[in-house]
């Protein structure tokens, strides 16, 4: 039985990227590319007419960002799932990022295996993260005391930041792939809501 299409927009200012984007969803079974776009101005509107299911979005756009944009659109439509994908790796991104309701958060050079996992996960339910973005989402949140995160959600963390996948991790604690996403839409949810503006600034 094939796979349900998952309708994917992109919001990237540099044309090249775009097309090669489109390109690497378009050219594979289960994926489609709904819309592109080259700014948040034009793709906001679209996209409260026509939604996705999963929004690629950069950070560093002409105009408005693609962290005010993810906010904008979840503000809207908070069904969509958002993966920010972008060269940016700074804390200050991650958790603003997230703040806005991002879901995922992945390198440019995520290779187009990975990506296309990626989306797939985070139409699933998942939240996905590279591994770098992964050892500073826990390298915040170093002390116990501080640490919003129960010790399943650290260990998953932890093995997420070695690089593991979802089949692997589950593998290694004994629990189902579907019980690991769980985990991880908790630690993005936790980190949403204890994550605001001076918070998340203590927390780094």
């Amino acid at each position: 039985m094939a796979e349900e299409t998952i309708y994917v927009a992109i919001v990237e200012d540099d044309r090249e990227i775009r097309q090669l984007l489109t390109l690497i969803i378009d050219g594979s079974p289960g994926y489609a590319c709904k819309q592109s776009f080259n700014d948040c101005e034009s793709a906001i509107p679209a996209i409260e007419k026509n939604p996705p299911d999963v929004l690629l979005m950069d950070i560093d756009l002409p105009g408005i960002s693609g962290i005010e944009g993810v906010r904008q659109i979840k503000e809207k439509q908070s069904d969509i799932d958002c993966i920010m994908l972008t060269i940016k790796e700074d804390d200050e991104s991650v958790f603003e990022s997230i703040c806005a309701g991002a879901t995922g958060y992945l390198v440019k050079d995520t290779p187009p295996v990975a990506l296309l996992e990626a989306i797939r996960d985070v139409y699933n339910g998942g939240a996905p993260m590279s591994a770098s973005i992964a050892r500073r989402v826990i390298g915040s949140f170093k002390k116990p005391a501080e640490s919003p995160l129960t010790t399943r959600e650290t260990e998953i963390l932890n093995l997420l930041c070695d690089g593991e996948n979802y089949k692997t991790i589950a593998d290694k604690l004994f629990i189902s792939g579907d019980t690991v996403r769980a985990h991880i839409k908790n630690i993005y949810r936790k980190l949403q809501v204890n994550s605001r503006a001076e918070a998340v600034k203590k927390a780094i």
